[in-house]
């Protein structure tokens, strides 16, 4: 007689079957609680609530913005960045994209720290955002792929702005237990004042002093400095950032004529094009 045609061994095997559609049934319950699904869409804007503002100086604000539970998260890929849609000063629709400072470890909310310009046409718009204003957001968008231990080292060449991407991927190696990436960064500047998150960079030196080194770079230094002069040279780059090689990596992030002369010194070191990214 056939295993399965006997009423007893029928109803091991249905036991046995009802047992293993339980256990992958909590397989995804546990790894949708594991890994939340994140809430953002390429093709259509979602709107969040500002919950928080700090001034951080005349020009610069850090937004928070709060998302629908306490366990959400926003679902952006490490390396990438968001569309922001808001209106300009004569009222016409604007869309920028941005580099939130947090990370999806960072659950139930998300962070813009924003240097806002007295033309910016977005900036406007972030100018007159208060707490319990909502941010249409869109994303994710981005040709940055981050894989863990891909690279032994990255160099970052940062300026203004631009180190909003250099953070977020910083910070992404540094926490990751699994992940022994060096990063080197150069941050370029034209005043003291102008320096992005300077706090939370030094607080990544502090805590990975042999991951994690930065170089300040600014074109009008205070009376006593100690770091870079001027704008970011070949020589700089030679001494501050891992040499070339196939397991290191050189990001850049800055305006469009910083990013011109730095891949130009770039390719004058030998750094070859697939060593190469620019945000």
């Amino acid at each position: 007689m056939d295993f399965l045609h006997t009423p007893e061994n029928q109803i091991i095997v249905g036991v046995a079957v009802a047992l293993v559609a339980v256990g992958v049934a909590a397989f995804y319950l546990y790894s949708s609680k594991k890994h939340p699904k994140g809430l953002l869409n390429p093709e259509n804007f979602r709107e969040f609530k500002l919950v928080k503002r700090d001034q951080l100086s005349h020009n610069v604000a850090k937004f928070k913005f709060a998302l629908p539970t306490p366990t959400s998260v926003l679902g952006l890929p490490i390396g990438q960045h968001i569309s922001c849609r808001g209106k300009d000063s004569q009222g016409e629709e604007v869309i920028k994209p941005y580099t939130p400072t947090t990370l999806d470890s960072d659950v139930g909310y998300f962070e813009l720290v924003i240097k806002m310009y007295p033309q910016g046409r977005m900036s406007h718009h972030f100018r007159e955002l208060r707490v319990g204003d909502y941010l249409a957001v869109r994303g994710p968008k981005g040709r940055f792929k981050y894989q863990p231990g891909e690279v032994r080292a990255y160099g970052m060449l940062a300026g203004g702005s631009g180190i909003t991407p250099m953070f977020q991927v910083a910070r992404a190696i540094l926490e990751n237990p699994k992940d022994r990436t060096n990063v080197h960064l150069i941050y370029a500047n034209v005043t003291y004042e102008d320096i992005l998150l300077k706090e939370e960079l030094d607080g990544l030196a502090t805590n990975y002093p042999n991951r994690f080194m930065i170089y300040y770079v600014l074109n009008q230094p205070p009376e006593v400095w100690d770091g870079g002069v001027g704008f970011v040279s070949k020589e700089m780059i030679e001494t501050h950032c891992p040499a070339p090689a196939q397991d290191v990596k050189i990001l850049r992030c800055g305006p469009p004529p910083m990013n011109k002369a730095m891949a130009a010194h770039l390719d004058a070191l030998g750094y070859a094009p697939e060593m190469q990214f620019q945000f």
